[in-house]
């Protein structure tokens, strides 16, 4: 006796496909049957009101706010540069000596800005107060020109 070329995997598969496609059948109908046809304009309009939100009334026309087209900022605003040339100053929170580098925590910003030990003009500790410029290194804020204050 010969082998059925279907093995019991590929009979499971073809049931599973044609379930598939007989549900799809009855959703098909379903939509059909209960579909809402002749919808009038107004039934169809969704509305915006003053937060934005959608709703089925119109919005009350007192409450109607007039934007300038000038003032519609599209993207974000440019980062404006503080002048890298200033002076700044800070406080040393952190400082390895034996790597070599540190941050300062500038004491205007509060931002967290690299140190390394080539740009001091003399050794430095944690907490020391210094006055030094910054430029921008390779992954972001570097101080140089530092010295104690």
């Amino acid at each position: 006796m010969a082998r059925s070329k279907e093995t019991f995997g590929k009979k499971e598969k073809e049931k599973k496909r044609l379930k598939l496609q007989q549900e799809k059948r009855e959703k098909m109908e379903e939509r059909k049957a209960n579909a809402k046809k002749g919808k009038t304009l107004d039934e169809m309009i969704a509305y915006v009101d003053e937060n934005g939100n959608l709703s089925a009334t119109p919005p009350d026309p007192k409450k109607k706010k007039v934007f300038k087209q000038e003032e519609i900022t599209l993207g974000i605003p440019k980062h404006e540069e503080e002048d890298k040339d200033a002076v700044r100053e800070g406080i040393i929170s952190f400082f390895n000596d034996a790597k070599g580098y540190g941050f300062i925590r500038d004491i205007k910003t509060q931002e967290s800005i690299f140190v390394h030990s080539n740009q001091l003009s003399e050794p430095v500790q944690e907490k020391n107060k210094v006055i030094f410029q910054v430029e921008q290194g390779p992954r972001g804020l570097s101080a140089i020109n530092v010295k104690r204050n």
